[in-house]
């Protein structure tokens, strides 16, 4: 008996057969570029990147590992949160997808009512409230592909988009529902009041979205003609699983408040299981857990470890050509010099809110400290300790909320893969962490959907004790971590409320200067 999971991310997709026991029995990677931009903050890619990359992955596995192959009883999907693919009748895409990363923004004041307004502003989160109208993709094409927009069909994330190609069905997973749609967080299902303000808000009709199944069940079965391009045998159910943090945080057993999980990926985030629906900040929902009746908190930074692919790209091309020649990557190349440079970097601090969040919905992102004695390298490691010092903060901040502290973390993400990261995180959260077994979380985590749905476990609880298996932990020096509390406390989270009215100005000169020009 085995499963195959399948983890569409943002720079490739693995199809990855496990077994029963969590073990990996065959893997295939495919990379792609995560993006074309045509212009300053777009960010798209053809949808038929990710459906053959999925075809050729499989079609991989299927040659190199034909016996395992045969034997694949299920397939599972996790994919990438909040891309947006619109369809027509024929589930043939009008346009690119749109990819989370991508910045642009209709115009114009959110359709609230007057009541509503004043609502979110008594709560100051009027500009969180505008900031979700601007960020629609729904908003953005009606104001500016008027065309394009009148011809949708169907308005899906990438996980519906697959679903759709494997199964022939518009149906998606509640556990995958992240980004500017209709949804009710508490309920796991469209919102049901045709006068509710979030269709407004985020401007698409239901009739324009998916059918919603919950984790475990069945989203369809392989058609003859999906089976012909992908190799996957014709009629194995698709059992539904979650987004891909969702998935991660199943994947390292998180099942409780007192255990948090932690993504090391292009976007880092922190998040944790409750029972109950907990909104960390106002009016931002926790997102449905995979498993039920739970709900996953979250607090993240949108371009967290995306962060090293820039300081790869602009400051480490030696390391990066090295480690080509080495068939091996950077970042072991990388990790010798956050051993060298002193923690806390020499009093180097970034701040990684490169991209504004709905918490802080005009955030610049900055580097404070430079002195004489900064390298490139204290720059690297400032970076790992930034998004950490983030990630910290978002700890804090679920604690306050679940009123529980949080006593032991999992780690996931590319980030986890490092030895030298893991400390530093560990370090600066002042609580074991761990990796599992695999790097591989996201997909573990649909595999574990998959087999609680075709019934060989009969619960999650059963299950992630049978394929969740600690394979390294890791212990907090606490005498560091007091040096990082400290540096958080009196510098960190002081940045924010002393750069918020900067950043603002700079984001007005530079809107304005472009409508200029």
């Amino acid at each position: 008996m085995s499963i195959l999971a399948i983890d569409c991310g943002t720079q490739s997709l693995r199809a990855i057969i496990f077994s029963e026991k969590g073990e990996v029995l065959a893997f295939e990677k495919v990379d792609f570029e995560p993006y074309y931009s045509l212009n300053t903050g777009w960010a798209e890619q053809s949808p038929e990147i990710y459906w053959k990359s999925l075809a050729t992955a499989t079609m991989s596995l299927k040659n190199r590992f034909p016996e395992i192959f045969s034997k694949i009883e299920t397939v599972s999907l996790t994919t990438q949160r909040s891309t947006i693919v619109v369809v027509d009748k024929d589930g043939e895409p009008l346009r690119d997808a749109f990819i989370w990363l991508d910045e642009r923004e209709a115009q114009g004041k959110a359709n609230l009512l007057f009541y509503e307004k004043f609502a979110f502003w008594l709560i100051n989160k009027l500009p969180t409230a505008e900031m979700a109208h601007k960020r629609s993709k729904a908003n953005y094409m009606k104001q500016y592909e008027e065309d394009t927009w009148k011809k949708v069909y169907k308005y899906l994330l990438l996980s519906g988009y697959l679903t759709y190609k494997l199964v022939g069905e518009f149906v998606d997973s509640t556990a995958s529902q992240v980004g500017y749609i209709a949804f009710d967080y508490k309920n796991k299902q469209w919102i049901k009041s045709p006068l509710h303000y979030k269709w407004r808000l985020f401007g698409v009709d239901k009739d324009k979205l998916p059918k919603l199944v919950n984790p475990t069940e069945v989203l369809g079965y392989i058609t003859k003609s999906a089976a012909q391009f992908t190799g996957i045998k014709e009629g194995l159910p698709l059992i539904a699983a979650g987004a891909d943090k969702q998935c991660e945080t199943l994947g390292i057993g998180c099942f409780s408040p007192n255990l948090g999980s932690i993504s090391l990926g292009t976007t880092a985030t922190i998040q944790t299981t409750t029972d109950k629906y907990i909104e960390v900040i106002p009016f931002i929902p926790p997102y449905p857990s995979i498993i039920p009746n739970a709900y996953n908190p979250e607090v993240g930074v949108a371009r967290g470890f995306w962060l090293v692919t820039w300081f790869k790209k602009e400051f480490a091309q030696s390391e990066m050509r090295e480690a080509e020649e080495l068939n091996t990557f950077p970042e072991m190349l990388l990790d010798k010099y956050l051993q060298k440079i002193p923690d806390g970097s020499d009093g180097l601090i970034i701040q990684p809110t490169w991209t504004a969040g709905p918490e802080r919905p005009f955030s610049r992102g900055s580097i404070i400290g430079f002195s004489d004695k900064h390298t490139r390298m204290h720059l690297y490691k400032a970076i790992i300790e930034g998004i950490n010092y983030a990630l910290f903060e978002g700890k804090k901040a679920i604690e306050r909320k679940t009123g529980i502290k949080i006593e032991m973390i999992g780690l996931s993400g590319g980030g986890s893969k490092s030895d030298e990261v893991c400390q530093i995180t560990t370090n600066i959260m002042g609580v074991p962490t761990y990796r599992v077994q695999t790097n591989e979380t996201s997909s573990l985590g649909a595999a574990i959907a998959g087999y609680v749905g075709i019934g060989r476990y009969k619960t999650f609880d059963e299950a992630v004790k049978n394929m969740v298996h600690i394979g390294k932990t890791f212990y907090p020096d606490m005498k560091k971590h007091e040096m990082y509390v400290r540096y958080f406390d009196q510098v960190y989270r002081r940045i924010w409320k002393k750069t918020a009215r900067l950043y603002r100005e700079l984001g007005n000169i530079t809107n304005n200067f472009k409508i200029e020009t």
